[in-house]
């Protein structure tokens, strides 16, 4: 059978007006090569489509597509015989050769690939790496074998850039690292975790499975985001050389698969803190804006309404995961019964104080209406209830006891009284309630607020 591979097929029925397929074979002592580096030669270099039997082992033959006629197939098939010997015969000397020495001696040639000339080689981005391991790994609530078994690869991670075979064919970056390392006997979590952080490689790739893998790809990705954006180099308009768009949202897939709830303000500034170069203050709220721009990206492609993804997001936008989960909570609440009502009551209490500049406390030795006592009561309620982790959900159904308090309230209590002192006390109450949705969603956003 022929592995499926859509992006091949597309390319090859654009190279061709009469397409032709022939068999072609090749020695069975290539299949001693890593199935990657074969399949990576093969398609790469030939836009040939590879052969597996039942139980998906590659099998010594290749399909080729002509664009021609079908005379003479014997003598087309072995010329790309030729051909694909002459390319896996490079491919085996180069491994045989990667194979003499650990991947710990590639790391010297790392100093001459340039990362970026402002943030030095890739050299010095691996040990950037190394070093925020462990408090990016605390950060994320990442278990401490884990974060053992991200550092241990960490100092080996990027090695595999400087072997003769990713030298050859870069798209192996990662697959070799990880096929030499387990080559030279290192734990197979670590070698895994070598391969996982270059993951997703695209839009429609395959996520990290182990958190070590989860670690370093998101390590990587905020070091090039922050240094990246530190020098002056964020993308414009369709010019991103460095990937970052690819990066800002591999960060978003990976924190929603893995679950993560982390505050990425607190990834940046810790990141921000390793860089070569002096870092602008500008730079945590740029990056964090521009990953706030993909997830918004991505998350109106799913086709959520658009008032609940930019309620959420006004509010949590720093954090992948949670947002998401936000999403489905406040749509949820958007298609109750009584959604209407219980979102006129809280607009009530935040549109009379929207535009005070000034926070007021609440003293209840204030309060002249029994109204104001009970709203105070039920507040005090609800926000014990509410806690600080709470998202929408927790924020609402805290709420919700409190939609008759506030009705009371507003039917029985003038606010904009001519005391200042009473004023600014019932101004206070208002803007305790209204901050409950603080860190979940801003609800000034939703259709009928």
């Amino acid at each position: 059978r022929v592995p499926d591979d859509p992006g091949l097929v597309d390319e090859v029925t654009n190279l061709v007006e009469r397409p032709t397929a022939l068999l072609g074979k090749f020695e069975e002592q290539y299949l001693e090569l890593p199935r990657e580096v074969l399949v990576m030669v093969m398609r790469k270099h030939q836009r040939y489509f590879p052969v597996e039997d039942a139980d998906g082992s590659l099998l010594p033959y290749f399909i080729t597509v002509r664009s021609g006629d079908d005379q003479h197939l014997d003598k087309v098939a072995h010329g790309n015989e030729q051909v694909i010997r002459a390319r896996f015969s490079d491919a085996k000397y180069f491994y045989a050769e990667d194979r003499k020495k650990p991947l710990s001696d590639y790391l010297p040639r790392l100093s001459t690939l340039t990362f970026q000339e402002k943030l030095g080689s890739m050299l010095d981005k691996n040990e950037r790496i190394a070093q925020l391991v462990e408090p990016l790994g605390k950060l994320l609530g990442i278990s401490g074998k884990d974060i053992e078994t991200a550092q241990r690869a960490a100092h080996i991670l990027k090695a595999d850039l400087a072997t003769r075979m990713v030298v050859e064919m870069t798209a192996l970056q990662g697959i070799m690292g990880r096929e030499y390392a387990r080559l030279e006997d290192q734990p197979a979590e670590v070698a895994d975790a070598i391969f996982e952080h270059w993951l997703p490689r695209s839009a429609n790739d395959i996520l990290p499975n182990s958190f070590a893998g989860t670690l370093l790809a998101l390590t990587d990705r905020l070091d090039s985001l922050v240094g990246l954006f530190a020098v002056g180099l964020a993308p414009k308009s369709t010019a991103d050389p460095y990937g970052l768009r690819r990066a800002a949202l591999g960060i978003i897939q990976i924190a929603v698969s893995k679950k993560l709830d982390v505050d990425l303000g607190a990834a940046v500034e810790r990141v921000m803190q390793v860089q070569p170069v002096r870092v602008p203050g500008s730079t945590r709220e740029e990056v964090l804006e521009f990953i706030g721009g993909r997830l918004r990206a991505w998350v109106e492609e799913q086709d959520w309404p658009r008032d609940v993804i930019a309620a959420v997001l006004a509010e949590q936008s720093d954090n992948p995961f949670r947002a998401l989960e936000g999403l489905r909570q406040l749509t949820d609440w958007s298609k109750r019964e009584g959604w209407e009502g219980l979102l006129d009551g809280f607009a009530r209490c935040v549109r009379i104080t929207r535009g005070e500049t000034e926070r007021y406390g609440v003293n209840p030795a204030l309060f002249q209406e029994e109204s104001e006592k009970h709203l105070y009561a039920a507040y005090q309620d609800a926000a014990g209830k509410l806690g600080e982790d709470g998202n929408v959900d927790a924020f609402l159904s805290a709420f919700e006891p409190v939609l008759p308090a506030v009705t009371d309230y507003f039917n029985h209590v003038m606010v904009n009284v001519e005391d200042e002192n009473l004023r600014r006390n019932r101004h206070g109450l208002l803007q305790a309630i209204s901050a409950m949705q603080k860190g979940r969603a801003d609800l000034s956003f939703m259709t009928g607020f």
